[in-house]
């Protein structure tokens, strides 16, 4: 164990902030630290760092913090108060662990210098500038660089990935992963978590809980310890009535009087749980389906160009009806500005954008989401909804997190994450059978994200959106559109997926094109002529068609599997079926035997012809079976 709290409590103006927590890192472990704002998670940061200490607490045993040996640790804050006057160079060579500028020592110092200056996208030239220079997010970056070069033993992270672009970031998670020391991060980027922490702390209302695995891991790991908790909760008050109704049923019978007694005793020494929370995350159990089906393709542009003053992007599409694909690419890439276009809001500048027959869309961004009304948001949602009743109506707001109060209180009250999360809520509930989102997840939190990304994947209509939350991307996206150089990128693939082949095509040519009227359809993938320079980029054909021909060989898997298993039950069937029969007739011989041959005949040819014919069924199924199976072994 390198670190341990046992029992510790920490108070402040006399309000108790962490009561009893139990807090350990175990050798290198790289853990997350979670909560909602103002839970406590920096004034446990600054616990272990050193700056604050533990209340003295007679309920305690032994020294609140122990160590198992003498360590160091480095905790980097939201703002740092540096020397503006120094350069970049003299602020972190001053840590140099070497004078001797021949020495090993040095040369390596320098070495991780260089490589984790520019890995924060700085330039080697940029080292001879002052801080003042630099802007104040450039400032936490250095703040962090010198950090990393310290190594301490335990590195404390604050919102790590505020202040970076992406690249850093995706630099900074491999960083962590191979990072030798232990590291204990606060952060509301869930992907980063996702990609770097083997170790989650839960901080709610006071309580420490650590669960094993990533962020992903830890949401189901909650979930289910909710439910079990729910459902021992319930159990017990079954068992509780039980035993109050025994108890007032006996206890005024004389012969009945000592049974009803022994009840009490055991109702009274029961320890009595406690009534679990709600979940903090809904669920959506039931489907969000469009009130009018769309045609196979809501979506096809063909050679369209999108822009104001000049030409953004040049691409040629088809979306496949109930698609989530997610748009990624550099600010004024065209993101937004494609949003637009397919919404209506802007004209193309030329080519052709089409929406498919019983197309209905719901858009949204921040202008949509700009509500101004004086309406309390019950009222609101109910007016725009009249045909449902109040309880629906509070039933489906309590879905996206308006309840109890939240639900009495003014629309224009509201902050603009909230207004946001009830277009969105209104927007589902219309159900049309196009979704159009434009950055859904700003000014959210963690909670009123993962409600989101709940409702969308619950959505069975055609989503495109444009998000920088990469978790939200992972989470819904099933294929991927880069906009980068003027031109689209698709990938018929997740986003975790795409990064992993990004990562290793880095500095490749990834050139291979695609057909228009194919480009959305994986099982259509067919290259086109080098000159059709506005179809869509993307990855090798051959590489993509590995993959997808790796998941149709799964798809025929399982399917023969199924069918195979189909087969072998109704063959079972048909002949239990048959020996009854065979039983029965046997009873009723004498009156089978009144038949006539002809009649005899049919009644074997018929049960001949079935059986073959399954057989040859299931035969066929493992043929397939057989088949799937070598192909999926060859890729």
């Amino acid at each position: 164990m390198l670190y341990e709290i046992t029992d510790g409590t920490v108070t402040s103006g006399g309000e108790t902030i962490l009561p009893h927590i139990h807090f350990e890192i175990r050798g290198t472990e790289k853990i997350g630290l979670v909560g909602p704002n103002g839970a406590g998670k920096t004034t446990l940061l600054r616990l272990i760092a050193g700056e604050i200490f533990p209340d003295r607490d007679d309920r305690r045993q032994g020294p609140a913090v122990v160590t198992s040996r003498r360590v160091t640790t480095g905790m980097l804050t939201q703002t740092q108060e540096k020397d503006k006057d120094h350069t970049i160079d003299e602020l972190i060579m001053e840590a140099c662990p070497a004078d001797d500028i021949f020495s090993k020592e040095y040369y390596d110092y320098q070495a991780e210098y260089d490589r984790i200056f520019t890995g924060f996208g700085f330039r080697k030239e940029d080292k001879g500038k002052k801080l003042g220079e630099f802007s104040g997010g450039e400032q936490t970056k250095i703040a962090m660089i010198q950090l990393l070069l310290l190594k301490p033993d335990i590195l404390l992270l604050d919102e790590p990935t505020n202040h970076l672009d992406l690249k850093a970031i995706e630099w900074l998670e491999e960083y962590m992963r191979q990072y030798s020391r232990a590291v204990v991060f606060v952060s509301h980027d869930r992907f980063f978590l996702d990609r770097t922490v083997d170790v989650i702390y839960d901080l709610q209302n006071g309580r420490l809980t650590r669960y094993a695995g990533n962020y992903t891991s830890f949401r189901e790991q909650k979930r289910k310890k909710l439910a079990a908790a729910r459902k021992a909760y319930e159990s017990q008050q079954k068992d509780i009535e039980r035993l109050d109704a025994l108890i007032e049923k006996f206890k005024h019978k004389p012969r009945k009087a000592a049974f009803a007694r022994s009840r009490k005793t055991i109702l009274d020494r029961m320890e009595k749980l406690p009534k679990p929370g709600e979940e903090d995350v809904p669920v959506f159990t039931e489907e969000i389906d469009p009130l009018v089906k769309a045609n196979k393709w809501p979506i096809e542009a063909e050679k369209l160009e999108i822009g104001y003053d000049k030409t953004l992007l040049r691409l040629s599409l088809k979306v496949r009806r109930g698609q989530k694909i997610g748009i990624i690419g550099d600010n004024g890439s065209g993101k937004t500005t494609f949003l637009r276009t397919l919404a209506g809001f802007t004209d193309p500048v030329s080519g052709e954008c089409r929406l498919g027959e019983r197309t209905t869309i719901g858009y949204f961004d921040q202008q949509t989401a700009s509500l101004e009304s004086e309406d309390l948001v019950v009222d609101h949602f109910h007016r725009l909804f009249p045909a449902m009743t109040e309880k629906e109506v509070r039933k489906i707001l309590g879905r996206y997190l308006f309840t109890g109060s939240k639900a009495q209180t003014r629309v224009s009250a509201l902050s603009g994450g909230e207004k946001a999360r009830l277009v969105i809520a209104e927007i589902l509930e219309s159900r049309p059978n196009l979704l159009l989102l434009d950055e859904p997840t700003n000014h959210m939190d963690i909670q009123v994200k993962e409600t989101l990304e709940n409702a969308v994947r619950s959505y069975t209509g055609t989503v495109l959106f444009v998000s920088h939350d990469r978790y939200f991307i992972s989470r819904v996206a099933d294929a991927i559109l880069v906009f980068e150089e003027g031109r689209a990128m698709y990938y018929p693939f997740g986003y975790e997926h795409y990064l992993e082949r990004a990562k290793k095509k880095r500095g490749e040519n990834l050139s291979a094109l695609l057909r228009s009227e194919d480009q959305a359809m994986i099982e259509g993938l067919r290259s086109v002529p080098e000159k059709e320079k506005h179809r869509l980029k993307e990855y090798s054909t051959e590489e993509l068609s590995r993959d997808w021909m790796i998941r149709l060989a799964k798809e025929e898997l399982a399917e023969a599997e199924e069918n195979y298993q189909e087969a072998a039950l109704k063959e079972l069937e048909f002949f239990q079926q048959e020996y009854l029969r065979w039983v029965v007739r046997s009873l009723e011989i004498q009156e089978y035997e009144q038949e006539g041959p002809d009649e005899k005949n049919i009644k074997r040819d018929l049960s001949v012809e079935t059986a073959e014919t399954l057989k040859a069924k299931r035969e066929e199924a493992e043929k397939r079976l057989t088949e799937a199976l070598i192909s999926l072994d060859m890729k």
